[in-house]
């Protein structure tokens, strides 16, 4: 019987580099807009990692708001303490997520983003504890990807073939959801929150050359992740390590296409009768 682990799938000595050079602070601006996240409010960010998209969203509550971020990996909270943490406006917390957050909050709107993929049977108990520390009529805005890092053209069948079923067994293993975005609505529904609104995008939109922060992103996930599963590479032409070989040639070449989309979820907390 296959066991589910617990523990965060892209564990490693270089996450905290990883997520701070994926991370596109213009595209923060963009959906936090989009989720309403203006001066003067109180944020929490829920699974903030190594800080620096709490630091964007910072920015755009000044003057006036606050933010608080909360991970459940003490190293990356330490990272962003030393490298993002305020006295004027921004804290950094040690928490997980999957059990209750009282005391904190109340938050006017709490901010989940590229959380909810790791989490696969926790999600929308992660989504009720956050819903207990928003205030009535606050916003919760929930962001994940859908199809993640499945989409590619054009990619060998052998090589497609593996893909999928490494996604198969990181979901029955490692508790990850690549199709997480897809279920943000239901979340929002069975809540019974109002003025529920949606917006698609595309995340990852690959095509031509890729940037250098791209490259280290991907290269590193499929690093990663395939050494959690080895036993599917047993009668791949080179075992993992010609898989992975085989990926890296395929994402550098200019020829290649990839995209995920990115939901985007908001909704208003019902107000108290």
């Amino acid at each position: 019987m296959v066991r589910k682990n617990t523990s965060y799938l892209m564990e490693n000595s270089e996450e905290a580099l990883r997520l701070e050079l994926k991370t596109d602070p213009e595209a923060v601006r963009s959906q936090a807009i989009w989720c309403g996240v203006r001066p003067g409010m109180h944020v929490l960010d829920a699974g903030c990692g190594p800080g620096k998209v709490t630091s964007v969203l910072w920015e755009m509550l000044k003057p006036g708001g606050r933010i608080m971020g909360v991970d459940y990996s003490e190293e990356r909270i330490q990272y962003a303490k030393k490298h993002y943490e305020n006295p004027s406006g921004i804290e950094f917390r040690f928490h997980d997520l999957r059990h209750p957050l009282d005391p904190m909050g109340p938050f006017d709107l709490i901010w989940v983003r590229f959380v909810l993929e790791y989490n696969r049977i926790e999600s929308f108990e992660i989504i009720r504890n956050l819903d207990a520390v928003l205030k009535p009529g606050g916003s919760l805005c929930l962001l994940d990807l859908d199809h993640n890092c499945l989409s590619h053209f054009p990619l060998p069948a052998h090589m497609e073939r593996i893909l999928f079923e490494l996604m198969k067994l990181l979901e029955t293993r490692f508790n990850f959801d690549a199709y997480a975005g897809r279920k943000l609505y239901s979340y929002l529904y069975d809540l019974g929150y109002d003025d529920v609104a949606l917006h698609l995008l595309p995340h990852h939109l690959f095509y031509g050359e890729v940037k250098t922060e791209d490259v280290f992103n991907w290269v590193k996930k499929v690093e990663v992740v395939s050494l959690k599963a080895k036993e599917l590479f047993e009668d791949y032409p080179g075992g993992r390590g010609g898989f992975f070989e085989d990926f890296k040639s395929f994402f550098l070449s200019p020829r290649r296409f990839t995209y995920t989309p990115l939901i985007l979820c908001k909704g208003m907390k019902p107000s108290l009768p």
